[in-house]
């Protein structure tokens, strides 16, 4: 069973953002298992390549690619990762430790259907792969001539592709109380600043997505190409939607500015569809001016918003 955020004993009522983000949030970590089609050139190689340049091969850095990304089948194994990631970043907030964010505890069932869905997507793309691999070194042999090497190649790519996922323990261990309170003091301390940047961090991740959504369907709406209206995507709309939901789910209310820009820019947007803007110019216009007037604000407020103190680790 994954484990959420333990937390000690006698805790206090979470009443700041960065307590009600510890309290409400369990920390989730994604890795990857990858077959890297890039290798190093030897020194012999990068000597003779070198050596057509006229240069020293100790100064020359080169590589060779075992396989072609290209090759739908290597693009197909490719896009499950990215939808692995894109789905992890959509439903967590940022954790200032490398390959962690924050997701909702309420949501760890469903995470975890999502994630065992993806890695069996995953595990079919790596097979599919498998079955043109034989296939895609007889074309690297062709390409890579002197360079290719068939000892850079495993006999299967079955197991060199894969995903896994884990609910770590970010609190400082229990038992440090009895052991040393002192330590587990220090720990206590490190842990509440990390939540802290926790939280400046996904200010920062809220912030800079919606100035980036806002901008991008401003500059679209209110533009012209040979005096007519740009073009722009449903998405560019959808998009913004979308963002609106994902803010709801995970705000842990820590800016009200922030809370009130993007009830102002569902506001704007409320009840309008991508059509509508493409065939009204005085519904496209008036949409235009208003998020304007919400891009400035945005941009004051990521110029001028006030850094947090955040606690470090005592030395």
């Amino acid at each position: 069973m994954p484990r959420v955020l333990d937390r000690p004993p006698a805790a206090r009522p979470a009443n700041t953002p960065a307590e009600r983000l510890r309290a409400t949030m369990a920390a989730l970590r994604v890795s990857f298992m990858w077959f890297g089609i890039r290798k190093t050139l030897t020194p012999e190689q990068k000597s003779q390549a070198a050596e057509s340049f006229g240069a020293e091969g100790e100064f020359l850095s080169a590589g060779k690619k075992l396989l072609d990304s290209k090759h739908p089948a290597f693009k197909a194994v490719n896009a499950v990762k990215h939808s692995v990631v894109a789905y992890w970043r959509g439903v967590s907030l940022p954790f200032p430790e490398s390959g962690i964010r924050l997701i909702r505890q309420q949501d760890i069932s469903a995470v975890q259907v999502q994630l065992t869905t993806l890695k069996s997507e995953l595990a079919e793309a790596v097979e599919l792969l498998d079955r043109q691999f034989e296939s895609m070194k007889s074309t690297a042999r062709e390409r890579l001539g002197s360079l290719f090497n068939p000892a850079d190649y495993p006999d299967s790519l079955r197991s060199l592709f894969d995903v896994t996922w884990d609910f770590p323990n970010v609190e400082p261990p229990s038992y440090l109380q009895q052991l040393s309170p002192e330590l587990y003091r220090q720990e206590s301390q490190r842990v509440a600043a990390r939540f802290d940047e926790a939280v400046q961090l996904a200010e920062t991740a809220f912030i800079e997505e919606l100035s980036r959504l806002v901008s991008h369907l401003t500059e679209r709406l209110s533009g012209s190409d040979d005096g007519q209206p740009k073009v722009f995507r449903d998405s560019a709309v959808e998009n913004l939607t979308e963002f609106f939901s994902r803010f709801r789910e995970l705000n842990v209310h820590s800016s009200e500015q922030l809370d009130q820009l993007v009830e102002q820019s569902q506001r704007v947007l409320s009840g309008v569809e991508p059509q509508n803007l493409r065939d009204n110019n005085t519904v496209r216009q008036n949409i235009a001016v208003q998020l304007s007037a919400v891009q400035s604000v945005i941009d004051g407020l990521m110029v001028d918003r006030p850094r947090r103190n955040i606690l470090r680790r005592p030395k």
